[in-house]
């Protein structure tokens, strides 16, 4: 099994920023990509990026590109998505959540394994 949990969520105003990191403990070797979904109330959980553990493959929802960015470090087994220009519309519970199986999708959310609990972004207009 893989252990992941999220940090870093919290208050921001509008046109600031945050960064969320998630660190995987257990088999977090057998993880092919770590991938942040969120999900806000009375809606479907959505994809909003994924990098593979090589970095070869990345990938962001059109809601946030150009405004969120990914990155990873291998030795601490933790990614973080920076997050600027947050908008009200951001405003979620964040999940991270990992993809054991090589090559497949990153944005499929069936694709993912484990999941973590959850950590809220608030964006105040």
């Amino acid at each position: 099994q893989v252990q992941l949990v999220e940090s870093g969520g919290g208050l921001v105003q509008a046109g600031g920023s945050l960064r969320l990191s998630c660190t995987a403990s257990g088999r977090a070797f057998s993880v092919y990509a770590m991938g942040w979904f969120r999900q806000a109330p009375g809606k479907e959980r959505e994809f909003v990026a994924a990098i593979t553990w090589s970095g070869g493959r990345i990938a962001y929802a059109d809601s946030v590109k150009g405004r969120f960015s990914l990155s990873r470090d291998n030795a601490k087994n933790t990614v973080y998505l920076q997050m600027n220009s947050l908008k009200p519309e951001d405003t979620a519970v964040y999940y991270c959540a990992s993809n054991p199986s090589y090559g497949s999708s990153l944005e499929a959310r069936n694709r993912y394994a484990y999941w973590g609990q959850g950590t809220q972004v608030t964006v105040s207009s």
